[in-house]
């Protein structure tokens, strides 16, 4: 793998950390900058707001701008919202901060597959794609422990300038090896992109996607303070319990893929659902006990990632039923439904600590999950009253994503 890759999968750390380093610091922020909790927990909805609509949107307006000089644009407006956070006297400041970054985060990923396959041979497409997204993965085994524990022992600020820092080097990093001749194919216009939301099947797909994610982000924003408050973690131990979350979403994430690739995707996306949901309504009861919270995260972990291949594979597979000369923004607007999906968690999570309490959080979580399972049931029903035979497979692929 050229060393060009490299630097992109830095990109992609930094910006995974920065994405979901937030998480852990929330009951640090709420308290610096006097707001509420669920407050502070808008800034996770604020940023996966930024990347719903950057990605689409901006991809599409940044269309004939050469692919090289748009990613250093992308890297240095990352790191600019970073240095915006770092120096947030306030509140709403911090807030303007998080939607620059989701918005650079969004345009990167989507013209980032295009760039990572252009510097390989056509054989490698998958591995070069699979290493640059594994730089998602290894954001939240390392650096967003990693960052919680800079946050609360230095101040929250220094994590954002620590992650700043990460996308200096980035930018240095691709300024020096991205070639300025790598190839690139047109961006799917906005009326490309929203033909595809005219498709019944594909935005059932969505719907399971942003649910899936929307039910887990509900209590996952609050897991912090879940951690402190009710199960009596120190803010110093949540740091490495978010480390054990990280390790754990790792393997769920290998295992969510070779499970779809046994059982196809809609039948490994029930079992995953299934288990999210049975997680989530486990944890209002095991909140209490250390070890057993412990416990329970780490089992969250194995499964709250665990349905990203088959998710991915499916929405594939129905494009190509469904609007075959428009398969990769159909897997694109997924990645949109992914954040929407935080968005809503992240919101209606604030809303029910605000009116009802921190522990309901999970059980209505498992839920909304549950609505996820039986929207998946409802498209493995309609794929066989059509006789399509969806088939396993193909999801090892995109495990790493």
């Amino acid at each position: 793998m050229p060393l060009a890759l490299w630097a992109l999968t830095l990109s992609a750390f930094a910006i995974g950390t920065t994405e979901f380093v937030i998480v852990g610091l929330i009951p640090t922020i709420a308290s610096s900058l006097a707001v509420s909790v669920p407050s502070a927990g808008l800034l996770v909805s604020l940023y996966a707001l930024g990347v719903a609509v950057g990605a689409p949107v901006l991809t599409a307006l940044t269309g004939r701008v050469q692919r090289k000089q748009l990613l250093l644009g992308l890297m240095a407006l990352f790191t600019i919202g970073n240095l915006v956070a770092w120096m947030a006297p306030n509140y709403a400041s911090l807030m303007a901060a998080r939607v620059l970054t989701g918005l650079a985060h969004g345009v990167f990923f989507s013209i980032g597959s295009t760039i990572a396959t252009g510097l390989v041979a056509k054989d490698k497409a998958a591995s070069a794609i699979a290493l640059m997204f594994s730089g998602l993965t290894v954001a939240l085994v390392t650096g967003v422990p990693l960052g919680t524990f800079i946050g609360q022992h230095l101040g929250w600020q220094a994590t954002f300038l620590a992650v700043s820092a990460l996308g200096v080097i980035a930018f240095i990093g691709c300024a020096i090896l991205i070639p300025a001749t790598i190839a690139s194919s047109k961006p799917a216009s906005l009326l490309t992109q929203m033909a595809v939301l005219k498709k019944p099947r594909l935005l059932l797909v969505y719907a399971m996607t942003a649910l899936g994610y929307g039910g887990s982000f509900i209590a996952f924003t609050y897991l912090a303070p879940i951690l402190q408050d009710i199960s009596g973690f120190s803010a110093n131990a949540v740091g490495l319990v978010m480390l054990v979350y990280g390790v754990s979403v790792t393997f769920g994430n290998i295992w969510g893929g070779k499970l779809a690739d046994k059982k196809g995707p809609v039948a490994a996306l029930q079992i995953v659902f299934a288990l999210l949901a049975l997680v989530l309504l486990v944890l209002t009861f095991t909140a209490h006990n250390k070890w057993l919270a412990l416990l329970t995260v780490l089992a969250w972990g194995a499964v709250a990632f665990g349905n990203v291949p088959g998710l991915q594979v499916y929405v594939v597979q129905r494009a190509e039923q469904d609007a075959p000369q428009a398969i990769d923004v159909a897997s694109g607007l997924n990645i949109a439904a992914f954040n929407v999906g935080i968005a809503f968690g992240a919101w209606a999570g604030g809303l029910i600590v605000s009116h009802i309490g921190l522990m309901h959080t999970p059980w209505i979580g498992a839920l909304v999950v549950v609505g996820a399972w039986g929207l998946t049931t409802l498209a493995g029903r309609l794929d066989k009253a059509d006789g399509i035979s969806v088939s396993p497979g193909q999801a090892r692929a995109v495990a790493m994503h």
